[in-house]
């Protein structure tokens, strides 16, 4: 597609003179180059997708598998070389240690065999006749495949092709639907060599798989937690937002205080004997104070920050009035949410998929085993990434639709005529346009997203969101646009920097909101499987998950808010009241900024005040 240009303005703007801003008149695509490097990005997760696909067996690690390369509960193919592979196991699916009470890993691997049973013996075995009694009964054959069950008690070999007696009684787990034995003495054993000895990605693989359905689950809670912040903020007073304060309060004390009690029982479980358990306890430690800390400067800024309710009830008010314009909006975040929810679902199963990759070797006996492929760790790097910025990039899409339709709005000099579809036409302008500049945003963002404290976080969120903001204005690209936006906002600062700021704080705090009780639910659901279970990684992808899901419905609010306040500032610069170049902007947001100028000046003139009173002291910043 050829880019559409103006032939006019191109001498123009070869000149080397300050940019002017052109609200809605001037497109051109922005961040080409962009555009082409997310296209070969995602070649290469297509390949590892592909790859993962072609080289991975999911089913090994949700089903397990035995000794010869049969997955249990699924028909399976030959392994040439493995005379006992490719056999039917459809209905055999659990897996059956024949040692469980002595196991031991050599040359990393288990020195029992393993096999796909039809049921677990629920009762202790001792001899081979019962071992026979079992497998007539249950038709659960719990010797060699090679051995038939009316040779138990005849074959010589039978000792050697049979598990050691005597057996304990056992029970499937639903990890790997693997029999763990019931005696205290083999549990202990069995856990500590087959959970402790297992690859640290494999363990992390394995809870994320246990785990899918509280995954799952917690990220419908975020959803219908975040509908419920999004119908808090449209709809807000001053006695909600004091409520949703005190909520919020209450939430990050009451998550901290589960943190630290769930540490404390574990410290004090003399139990605790695998390496799933302590990295629990050490991964709690870090969650309680990683919070602690946050919850502390949350806190502090509530407090600080406490006085300035008021004048936020308005700006919500003016948001809301913005949002009433083009009432579509609020609908966003939900193809938003299943574009995501779609992707999540393909990243976690390409995820497991790379976590099984692996060649099948015949060793001796004619049994199998899977050797990890080269380069896969690399691979899971690249994947990462590949999350972050794709979610990056799909709320960039959002944002900059939200805010071409705001500006769309706005820039209408007739009032009461607003424009036909302008979500629409935001959309149109994003897709033709603005794709490589969305890409490039969230590329920048994602750079800095891991590293990036909540405080870091306040400060920069504005330049970010006002950069797509500028780029939906004007029609430039990312890094210009967030130089133009800057600028602007720098030199119209003084009319509603801090408020701005406090309603970004506002609707940071709601997101707070729903991560916590989505973090509570998960530590509540993870908790009763700690023993055989890495839950750590699990909780904070389904927290990472609801942050985003909070992030998709009340970042609306958020662009609206930047977009509008860029928009006011842009107003200013083009305009100048008169007859001849009116504002754009309504009277009650013209109103609204005064009122904002007239609190600044009167706490300007307090902190003067303030000054003339206490000599030889320095001046404080006016909260």
């Amino acid at each position: 597609m050829q880019c559409p240009g103006a032939p006019h303005l191109a001498s123009a703007e070869r000149t080397p003179r300050p940019r002017e801003w052109r609200p809605q008149l001037y497109r051109k695509c922005t961040d080409t180059t962009w555009l082409l490097l997310f296209f070969l990005f995602w070649t290469g997760l297509m390949f590892i997708a592909g790859y993962s696909v072609a080289a991975g067996a999911t089913g090994r690690l949700l089903f397990g598998y035995d000794s010869f390369g049969n997955v249990c509960g699924k028909k399976n193919s030959p392994v040439e070389g493995a005379p006992l592979s490719g056999q039917d196991m459809t209905l055999k699916k659990h897996v059956f240690f024949m040692n469980s009470c002595n196991l031991e890993v050599k040359d990393v691997r288990l020195s029992s065999a393993v096999l796909c049973v039809s049921s677990c013996p629920e009762e202790q075995l001792d001899t081979l006749e019962e071992l026979q009694l079992f497998a007539d009964n249950n038709g659960s054959f719990l010797c060699v495949y090679s051995l038939n069950s009316i040779n138990y008690t005849q074959d010589p070999k039978a000792d050697s092709l049979c598990p050691r007696l005597p057996v304990p009684p056992s029970k499937s787990f639903p990890l790997f639907n693997r029999c763990v034995p019931q005696t205290p003495e083999c549990y202990s054993m069995f856990a500590s060599v087959l959970i402790n000895d297992v690859d640290i990605l494999r363990r992390i693989l394995s809870g994320i798989m246990s785990g899918r359905d509280k995954i799952l689950g917690l990220c419908l809670f975020a959803f219908a937690l975040s509908l419920g912040m999004t119908f808090a903020f449209r709809f807000i007073t001053t006695l909600l937002v004091h409520i949703f304060i005190a909520l919020i309060v209450s939430g990050l004390l009451f998550v901290c205080g589960v943190l630290w009690w769930l540490y404390y029982d574990y410290t004090h479980d003399l139990s605790i004997e695998l390496d799933t358990e302590r990295e629990n306890m050490k991964c709690l430690l870090g969650f309680a104070i990683v919070s602690t800390v946050i919850t502390a400067v949350l806190l502090g800024l509530i407090f600080v920050l406490r006085k300035r309710i008021k004048l936020t009830v308005e700006l919500f008010q003016v948001i809301n009035k913005a949002i009433s314009n083009s009432p579509f909006l609020l609908f966003q975040p939900l193809w938003t949410f299943a574009i995501l929810i779609f992707f999540w679902v393909f990243w976690v199963a390409v995820l497991l998929s790379l976590g099984t990759a692996g060649a099948a070797r015949v060793i001796e006996g004619g049994q199998v085993e899977y050797q990890p492929l080269v380069g896969v760790r690399y691979m899971w790097w690249y994947h990462l990434i590949g999350l972050i910025w794709t979610s990056e990039f799909i709320l960039a899409c959002q944002q900059m639709t939200v805010a071409g339709a705001l500006a769309t709005c706005y820039f209408n000099r007739n009032k009461n005529d607003p424009p036909d579809r302008p979500v629409l036409w935001s959309l149109s302008i994003l897709f033709c346009y603005h794709q490589g500049t969305a890409i490039k945003g969230s590329f920048l963002i994602t750079a800095t997203r891991i590293p990036r404290t909540i405080l870091m976080y306040i400060s920069s969120a504005l330049k970010g969101k006002n950069a797509y903001a500028a780029s939906a204005i004007n029609g430039t690209d990312f890094c210009t646009s967030a130089q133009d936006a800057l600028k602007l906002l720098s030199k119209n600062s003084s009319h509603f920097t801090s408020v701005n700021c406090f309603g970004d704080f506002m609707i940071f705090l709601g997101k707070v909101v729903v991560v916590c009780f989505t973090v509570f639910g998960g530590l509540m659901a993870f908790n009763y499987n700690r023993a055989l279970q890495v839950w750590a990684i699990p909780l904070l992808l389904a927290a990472f998950f609801a942050y985003l899901v909070a992030h998709s419905f009340l970042s609306v609010f958020e662009t609206v808010l930047d977009a509008l306040f860029l928009c006011f500032a842009v107003d200013l610069e083009t305009n100048d009241g008169s007859s001849e170049k009116p504002y754009f902007m309504d009277q009650e947001f013209l109103s609204f900024i005064k009122r904002i100028n007239r609190v600044n000046a009167a706490r300007a003139q307090g902190a003067e005040h303030s000054l003339r009173n206490e000599e030889g002291m320095e001046l404080q910043p006016v909260v």
